[in-house]
Protein backbone atom coordinates (compact mmCIF):
# COMPACT_ATOMS: atom_id res chain seq x y z
CA UNK A 1 0.00 0.00 0.00
CA UNK A 2 1.78 3.61 -0.93
CA UNK A 3 1.06 6.22 1.28
CA UNK A 4 -1.42 8.86 0.36
CA UNK A 5 -0.92 12.29 0.06
CA UNK A 6 -1.90 14.50 2.98
CA UNK A 7 -4.63 16.69 1.12
CA UNK A 8 -3.67 19.48 2.91
CA UNK A 9 0.19 21.16 1.89
CA UNK A 10 2.32 21.88 4.34
CA UNK A 11 4.15 25.24 5.15
CA UNK A 12 8.27 25.33 5.92
CA UNK A 13 9.58 27.90 8.25
CA UNK A 14 13.06 27.93 7.71
CA UNK A 15 14.78 29.56 10.54
CA UNK A 16 18.17 30.41 9.52
CA UNK A 17 20.75 33.66 9.19
CA UNK A 18 23.26 32.15 6.84
CA UNK A 19 21.93 33.46 3.48
CA UNK A 20 24.56 30.11 1.74
CA UNK A 21 22.37 28.01 3.87
CA UNK A 22 18.93 28.75 3.19
CA UNK A 23 19.49 28.92 -0.49
CA UNK A 24 21.05 25.39 -0.80
CA UNK A 25 18.01 24.20 1.74
CA UNK A 26 15.72 25.78 -0.75
CA UNK A 27 17.98 24.60 -4.08
CA UNK A 28 17.45 21.33 -2.22
CA UNK A 29 13.67 21.43 -1.62
CA UNK A 30 13.62 22.01 -5.15
CA UNK A 31 16.03 19.61 -6.67
CA UNK A 32 13.62 17.08 -4.67
CA UNK A 33 10.68 18.79 -6.58
CA UNK A 34 9.14 19.42 -3.07
CA UNK A 35 6.74 22.27 -3.61
CA UNK A 36 5.71 23.12 -0.33
CA UNK A 37 6.26 26.77 0.60
CA UNK A 38 9.11 27.63 2.13
CA UNK A 39 9.07 31.12 4.79
CA UNK A 40 12.34 32.55 6.11
CA UNK A 41 13.10 33.82 9.19
CA UNK A 42 16.02 35.39 10.25
CA UNK A 43 16.43 34.38 13.63
CA UNK A 44 14.12 33.09 16.63
CA UNK A 45 12.42 36.54 17.10
CA UNK A 46 12.13 36.61 13.42
CA UNK A 47 10.31 33.47 13.74
CA UNK A 48 7.97 34.32 16.85
CA UNK A 49 6.78 36.90 15.00
CA UNK A 50 5.72 35.25 11.94
CA UNK A 51 4.28 32.36 14.02
CA UNK A 52 2.40 34.83 15.83
CA UNK A 53 1.58 37.35 13.06
CA UNK A 54 3.33 40.28 14.93
CA UNK A 55 5.17 43.47 13.47
CA UNK A 56 3.64 43.27 10.44
CA UNK A 57 4.22 39.90 9.71
CA UNK A 58 1.89 37.68 7.97
CA UNK A 59 1.43 35.10 10.12
CA UNK A 60 2.65 31.34 8.39
CA UNK A 61 -0.84 29.59 7.84
CA UNK A 62 -1.63 25.87 9.30
CA UNK A 63 -0.48 23.44 9.10
CA UNK A 64 3.49 23.72 9.41
CA UNK A 65 6.64 22.77 10.45
CA UNK A 66 9.77 24.49 11.58
CA UNK A 67 13.60 23.80 10.27
CA UNK A 68 15.13 25.64 13.16
CA UNK A 69 19.50 26.30 13.16
CA UNK A 70 20.74 26.55 16.10
CA UNK A 71 23.70 29.19 15.99
CA UNK A 72 21.80 32.36 15.28
CA UNK A 73 21.84 36.28 16.29
CA UNK A 74 19.34 37.75 19.09
CA UNK A 75 17.13 33.88 19.57
CA UNK A 76 19.35 31.10 18.98
CA UNK A 77 17.54 28.11 18.04
CA UNK A 78 17.36 26.49 21.85
CA UNK A 79 15.27 29.69 22.92
CA UNK A 80 13.44 29.98 19.88
CA UNK A 81 12.26 26.44 21.15
CA UNK A 82 12.17 27.09 24.75
CA UNK A 83 9.41 30.46 23.77
CA UNK A 84 7.49 27.61 21.37
CA UNK A 85 7.17 24.81 23.99
CA UNK A 86 5.99 27.56 26.92
CA UNK A 87 3.53 29.14 24.56
CA UNK A 88 -0.15 27.08 24.77
CA UNK A 89 -0.60 27.89 20.93
CA UNK A 90 2.67 27.11 19.52
CA UNK A 91 3.69 24.47 21.91
CA UNK A 92 2.74 21.62 19.54
CA UNK A 93 4.34 22.85 16.69
CA UNK A 94 6.75 20.67 15.04
CA UNK A 95 10.60 21.56 15.24
CA UNK A 96 13.50 19.62 13.30
CA UNK A 97 16.91 21.22 14.42
CA UNK A 98 19.18 21.75 11.14
CA UNK A 99 22.15 22.97 12.52
CA UNK A 100 26.40 22.59 12.26
CA UNK A 101 26.34 21.96 16.10
CA UNK A 102 27.67 18.33 16.90
CA UNK A 103 27.83 19.32 20.70
CA UNK A 104 25.99 16.93 23.16
CA UNK A 105 24.92 19.65 24.91
CA UNK A 106 23.09 20.60 21.89
CA UNK A 107 21.46 17.54 21.39
CA UNK A 108 20.06 17.02 24.42
CA UNK A 109 18.53 20.28 24.77
CA UNK A 110 17.24 20.06 21.86
CA UNK A 111 15.40 16.26 22.25
CA UNK A 112 14.36 17.48 25.97
CA UNK A 113 12.23 20.12 24.19
CA UNK A 114 10.63 17.10 22.37
CA UNK A 115 12.23 18.58 18.62
CA UNK A 116 11.26 15.95 16.05
CA UNK A 117 14.47 15.04 14.82
CA UNK A 118 18.53 16.78 15.43
CA UNK A 119 19.91 16.54 11.66
CA UNK A 120 23.77 18.08 11.24
CA UNK A 121 23.98 20.22 8.16
CA UNK A 122 27.35 18.86 6.91
CA UNK A 123 25.37 15.50 5.77
CA UNK A 124 26.08 17.93 2.21
CA UNK A 125 25.18 16.22 -0.94
CA UNK A 126 22.91 13.17 -1.03
CA UNK A 127 22.35 12.75 2.91
CA UNK A 128 21.35 16.46 2.69
CA UNK A 129 18.59 15.26 0.13
CA UNK A 130 17.39 12.07 2.33
CA UNK A 131 16.55 14.64 4.71
CA UNK A 132 14.12 16.30 2.44
CA UNK A 133 12.94 13.18 1.55
CA UNK A 134 12.37 12.48 5.39
CA UNK A 135 10.73 15.61 5.86
CA UNK A 136 8.45 15.14 2.70
CA UNK A 137 7.81 11.10 4.22
CA UNK A 138 7.00 12.40 7.28
CA UNK A 139 4.68 15.07 6.20
CA UNK A 140 2.42 12.16 3.67
CA UNK A 141 2.74 9.85 6.31
CA UNK A 142 1.72 11.65 9.84
CA UNK A 143 -1.68 12.63 10.52
CA UNK A 144 -1.78 16.46 11.71
CA UNK A 145 -4.83 18.22 13.72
Amino acid sequence: MSPVANPKPINILLVEDDDGDAKAIQRAFQKSKIANKIIRAIDGIDALEILKGNNGKEKIPTPYLLLVDLNMPRMDGIQLIRALRADPELHPSIVFVLTTSQRDEDKTASYNLNVTGYILKTTAGQDFLNLIELVDCYWRIVEMP
